[in-house]
């Protein structure tokens, strides 16, 4: 057994496991400890012994009893007793409390508690439920990795301190809690979709596959629980209609492969349909935000046969409704792009250059293309190279390479 398929279990079956130790054991650094204990022991004795029949079983038996055992040592003689009531043996779970019955999803509505930052609820669910370390959460919110670090620290503690409980929230807490847990799963799509750090397997090439199906697992229970929420038709249609696309967007060799130049047979016809049905219903509720907008605009794309069949004034349309509601230097980026195909690369540059967005890979990324396009080849290389040294994927800084070699040959 390769040290590969210890990884694949682990980015798989992570957060199943850290959510099911929380329910079990009430704490959060304890639950941690002991489901990546588990995992060591695990990446010690599978090589030799084989992969166990249920993984994620093994994983989670194997950490209660690394939290049990960490309780008693850590226990004084008189409160080991109290300390052991909340460890269940197998057959004694805890009864099922409110309208959430999934372990992942009941976490993050916990984290997601109103006593906590917002930016704290949503980092403390990736790191959490994606498993994901504190630098790709760091640069998932473009801060830097001590100041990532301090900010779990601090949520963590003030759970423990606030004495937040483990509970499954009640309906009517349910909708104030929303929009963090709305975050929470667009973020742990995207570090599936785009992943912020290094390629996670050579073979599964530069896409997080197991992040990307939680996040519409996720989203899928969300719809189920909050049917009249359009916020969440609208992140699930959003998801359904970017991942349809996968299929397209990497070639044989794991390169990314540009939205215009990919093969539109290949996207997946059946996840276009339903995000187109969901868009549809949004539309319907006359009650438009973020995410609807969003899946809208890919709904857009998904409708042109072909690239140039694109309608870009009515991306762009959407985006300026987008930026009413939720305004932000991110959305004017993005903006930017479908600008560049309506009134051309200068009138787009001059927006992006505008923006605060200096420590960003993908301000850099865009500026040095719309240059290339101007013939400002130059500058393009120094932006190339800027946004090279800002992204860390594979296969985003193989796209960029790509794209300085052409300004560097023609400059030459």
């Amino acid at each position: 057994m390769a040290d590969a398929d210890i990884a694949r279990v682990f980015r798989a079956e992570y957060g199943r496991a850290v959510a099911v130790l929380v329910r079990l054991v009430g704490d959060i650094d304890l639950a941690e400890e002991a489901v990546q204990d588990a995992f060591a022991t695990a990446a010690e004795r599978w090589p030799a012994a084989g992969l166990p029949p249920s993984p994620a079983g093994w994983i989670i038996t194997t950490a209660r009893r690394r939290a049990v055992d960490r309780q008693r040592r850590e226990s004084s003689r008189v409160d080991r007793h109290a300390q052991a009531l909340l460890i269940h043996s197998p057959g004694e779970e805890p009864a099922e409390e409110g309208p959430v019955h999934d372990d992942r999803l009941r976490l993050i509505f916990t984290c997601c508690h109103p006593a906590l930052a917002e930016s704290a609820q949503v980092a403390l669910t990736l790191r959490l439920l994606g498993g994901l370390t504190t630098a790709e959460i760091a640069r998932a919110f473009l801060v830097a990795e001590p100041t990532m670090a301090q900010r779990l620290v601090r949520a963590k503690a003030k759970i423990r301190d606030a004495g937040i409980p483990y509970r499954v929230p009640a309906d009517a807490d349910l909708p104030d809690r929303l929009r963090p847990v709305l975050a929470v799963v667009y973020l742990i799509f995207n570090e599936g979709y785009l992943p912020s750090g290094p390629g996670p397997d050579p073979v599964e090439g530069p896409v997080r596959a197991e992040l990307c199906a939680e996040a519409i697992r996720l989203a899928r229970l969300l719809a189920e629980l909050m049917p009249d929420e359009p916020e969440v038709l609208g992140l699930l249609a959003l998801l359904l209609l970017i991942h349809a696309r996968r299929p397209a967007r990497t070639t044989a060799d794991g390169d990314l492969v540009l939205l215009a130049e990919q093969d539109r047979t290949r996207w997946d016809r059946e996840l276009l349909a339903e995000g187109q049905a969901l868009v549809r219903r949004c539309l319907r509720r006359g009650r438009p935000g973020p995410y609807q907008i969003q899946a809208a605009i890919n709904a857009v794309h998904s409708d042109a046969p072909t690239a140039a069949d694109t309608d870009w004034r009515q991306i762009v349309q959407l985006y300026d409704q987008q930026l009413e509601l939720a305004p932000s230097p991110v959305v004017a980026l993005h903006r930017a792009v479908a600008l560049a195909e309506v009134e051309g690369p200068a009138r787009a540059l001059e927006t992006v250059e505008r923006l605060d967005l200096d420590g960003y890979y993908l301000w850099h990324a865009l500026r040095a293309d719309l240059l290339r396009r101007l013939g400002r080849d130059a500058e393009a290389a120094l932006a190339y190279e800027t946004a090279l040294a800002l992204t860390h994927n594979p296969a985003e800084q193989a796209q960029l390479r790509c794209g300085l070699r052409s300004v560097t040959r023609r400059d030459g």
